[in-house]
């Protein structure tokens, strides 16, 4: 086998009850930021005995390695493999009471599943940690996803956190705007751009931007002038970019409605920025949509990035945007697909 094999095998073993980070969905929300993965045995099994697509570790990993050396191999495997920052310090954090726990010196042969069965019993009882089901949910994934990738490239011969039973914790579904306040909250905007006392374009431009592309605060703040093209007016578009490697798969190009380019054209008038599409800090654009969902008399949600975010992809999937274009337009990882796209269904049927 080779190593896409093993990646298709990996994505697998974290897909299971992923629950997105925020800042990885809406105020990058995944966000949310914590990916929480559960393993899926069968499919781990595919997993090939070499990763031929990564460089070999130096010293190589064995089954009579310290437990120490595996999770520095693992470490760099994740940064190699582009983990998202969120999963990366989760994931080690969980290692490093779990190196507590079993001794770094231990080797990996030694690790049984009743040690991994009592790890989390012992950190309640000698470290007096209680935490959330979500919490223990992703503890148990580290040690599936960590053990499993260790049996995956023929370290060890059995995976001892296989039998571990995971535990299902799901975060509850978020609230979504209604069709009529999307329409209310639009033409608010638009009366607040065509003001004869003070007109501003920009509450206009951001709910507009935001209700079409289901960008991220992280994206919005970040866009530069260079990112909008209105070129061609009828068919404008944005340019969302990431500069580090691990986060290419984020990198894509939206287009726009025409409706957007004259607010643009306004909005550019009104405020001259420079380079900034938005010259002021994330909280001051959250602000000016909290105050728009105010005028527009929206009390059920507060309006949002977030909000808006989720609202553009349920649109988007009740009008037919197949599923992996509608993945790929809000940067995310197939990882974190698997659970968004879940409640994306279950949003759009209610």
């Amino acid at each position: 086998m080779n190593g896409p094999i093993l990646q298709r095998a990996l994505v697998t073993i974290m897909a299971e009850t992923t629950t997105p980070h925020p800042e990885d969905f809406a105020h990058e929300s995944s966000a949310s930021p914590d990916e929480q993965p559960t393993i899926d045995p069968a499919e781990k099994r595919e997993a090939p005995s070499s990763d031929a697509s990564t460089p070999t570790l130096t010293p190589p990993l064995r089954a009579h390695s310290p437990l120490a050396d595996a999770i520095a191999a693992f470490n760099e495997y994740m940064v190699r493999k582009g983990f998202s920052e969120n999963t990366i310090k989760a994931f080690q954090n969980d290692l490093k009471f779990l190196s507590e726990y079993l001794g770094g010196d231990t080797k990996l042969y030694h690790i049984s599943t009743q040690a991994l069965d009592e790890f989390l019993p012992w950190l309640a009882e000698n470290r007096g940690m209680h935490f959330s089901a979500k919490t223990q949910a992703r503890r148990i994934t580290t040690m599936k996803v960590f053990f499993g990738w260790l049996h995956g490239i023929g370290v060890i011969g059995v995976d001892p956190a296989e039998p571990i039973v995971q535990i299902q914790a799901r975060t509850p579904l978020p609230t979504i705007l209604r069709d009529s306040d999307v329409r209310t909250l639009l033409l608010k905007a638009q009366d607040i751009s065509r003001d004869r006392e003070k007109p501003d374009a920009r509450p206009y431009l951001l709910l507009s931007l935001l209700l079409q592309t289901g960008i991220k605060k992280s994206e919005c703040a970040r866009l530069m002038l260079e990112d909008i093209d209105v070129s061609q007016p009828q068919s404008p578009f944005v340019t969302i970019r990431y500069r580090e490697e691990r986060y290419k798969h984020k990198n894509r190009t939206l287009g726009l409605t025409a409706t957007f380019t004259p607010a643009f054209q306004q909005y550019l008038e009104q405020y001259k920025p420079k380079e900034l599409l938005f010259e002021c800090t994330p909280r001051n654009l959250e602000y000016v949509l909290e105050e728009l969902g105010e005028l527009a008399g929206i009390r059920y949600v507060q309006v949002g990035f977030e909000t808006l975010r989720w609202t553009c992809a349920v649109r988007d999937f009740r009008n037919g945007m197949p599923e992996e274009q509608l993945r790929q337009k809000l940067g995310l990882s197939k990882i974190s697909w698997r659970e968004t796209s879940e409640k994306i269904r279950l949003l759009a049927n209610r």
